[in-house]
């Protein structure tokens, strides 16, 4: 099989042009002619050696293609769709505008696709990793309905909603972290640098020191001597945690652990839950079917934990069973909300409940969100008062009995 560049012309008698892998020329104008197409030019594909010229400095420094490209290659593609313009017309527009280089050869490559006679959603599904199961699904049934152009609105609003949640839970624990983080570089600079010069002195008293004192200079030359394996050891666990949580069991356990966390655990799952909600709206309401709408919406919840309990929905729907009936069993709904399932089961207004309830849990998360703040405050200052005390304690005792010692009123 070898691959052919080709120039020809539609069925609307527009200039197109791409590449199709067949064995002969013969073969490449047979495919052109079963999409209506008309070969105008058919030549074997030169190499392309351009693409082994980029240094390797560009290729470390290539930014890769994140969820607000897709969000703004979503409402461009709505906007275009909605004026009428030609797919292929409109990813050569978006080819020719695009600035990032992933983005580009992205739209080369789907574009490639449709000029070989593909579907949008089969062209998409190559990048599965950059688009996820949702995305070409919604594209796939957008394709059967003929609603292309209010799928691609509908998934610009989704996006949204996704990038908005992520930013409102990583605002949320921005400051908690640094905080922590801050904590830890502080005990790391007064055990390597403060305690020692302190423990020069309290050496020179020739007496017993307090026991606070005893284990502050403990662990300070205990951290001094170990240094290289504390590193070692602390770069271990990191990529070992990091090992443990991509393997399928690893992750639904922490997933499941971090909805029990203390403050954040019930953050996360509102959000986590609000997702799952509009996300099913958004796929019953787009004519994707129940079974088929709970197995992409599953992979999309980004927990794992909730996405076993959403297949739990689905097999129990496949039984027979009502939505209602297989979200109670679930056990990670309110009973509000699955009063509100009820009813628009039956009544036949379950997307727009499912909305509703989407919105629900927005407000929730919003309202936990702007109240970690001063929940997780008091925490950290009783952390940060007990560290401070343990150090005071520690390192002015021995100057207070020595004190008292000097001023003949007793002292160890």
């Amino acid at each position: 099989m070898a691959i052919f560049e080709w120039r020809g012309r539609n069925s609307r008698g527009e200039a197109v042009n791409g590449q199709l892998e067949a064995m002969t020329e013969n073969g490449v104008a047979d495919q052109l002619k079963n999409i209506g197409v008309v070969p105008v030019h058919i030549a074997p594909a030169k190499p392309e050696a351009q693409a082994d010229t980029e240094s390797w400095w560009s290729k470390v420094n290539r930014k890769p293609i994140v969820d607000e490209d897709l969000m703004i290659f979503s409402r461009q593609m709505y906007t275009l769709n909605k004026a009428g313009v030609p797919i292929l017309r409109a990813f050569s527009g978006l080819q020719a505008s695009a600035t990032k280089p992933a983005m580009v050869d992205l739209l080369k490559d789907i574009r490639s696709s449709l000029d070989q006679g593909r579907e949008l959603s089969a062209a998409m599904a190559r990048h599965q990793d950059l688009f996820g199961g949702f995305y070409i699904s919604m594209i796939r049934v957008g394709e059967m309905t003929g609603r292309l152009t209010e799928v691609f609105l509908r998934l610009n609003e989704h996006l949204e909603f996704e990038r908005d949640v992520r930013e409102r839970i990583k605002q949320a624990m921005r400051y908690p972290i640094f905080v922590l983080i801050a904590m830890a570089v502080a005990i790391v600079i007064l055990n390597i640098f403060v305690i020692p010069v302190f423990a020069k002195v309290f050496a020179g008293f020739n007496t017993q020191l307090p026991l606070i004192t005893r284990g502050l200079l403990g662990f300070s030359a205990w951290m001094i001597q170990w240094w290289p394996l504390l590193i070692a050891g602390g770069i271990g666990l990191a990529v070992g945690v990091r090992s443990y949580l991509r393997t399928p069991e690893g992750r639904y356990r922490w997933d499941s652990r971090k909805l029990k966390l203390p403050i954040v655990g019930e953050i996360i799952l509102k959000a986590t839950l609000a997702r799952f909600a509009r996300s099913f709206a958004l796929s019953s309401q787009s004519g994707v079917p129940l079974v088929q709408a709970l197995t992409v919406v599953a992979s999309t919840v980004d927990n794992a934990f909730i996405g076993a309990r959403i297949e739990q929905m689905r097999d129990g729907i496949e039984r027979g069973e009502t939505i209602s009936r297989c979200a109670a069993a679930t056990g990670v709904f309110t009973p509000v909300v699955l009063q509100m399932i009820n009813v628009g089961e039956e009544t036949g207004e379950l997307d727009n409940l499912l909305f509703e309830i989407a919105g629900m849990y927005e407000r929730e998360t919003d309202y936990n969100i702007k109240g970690l703040s001063a929940a997780i405050e008091p925490i950290l200052l009783a952390i940060i008062g007990v560290l401070v005390l343990l150090l005071a304690l520690g390192v002015f005792l021995p100057l207070w009995n020595l004190g008292q010692a000097a001023m003949g009123k007793g002292g160890g």
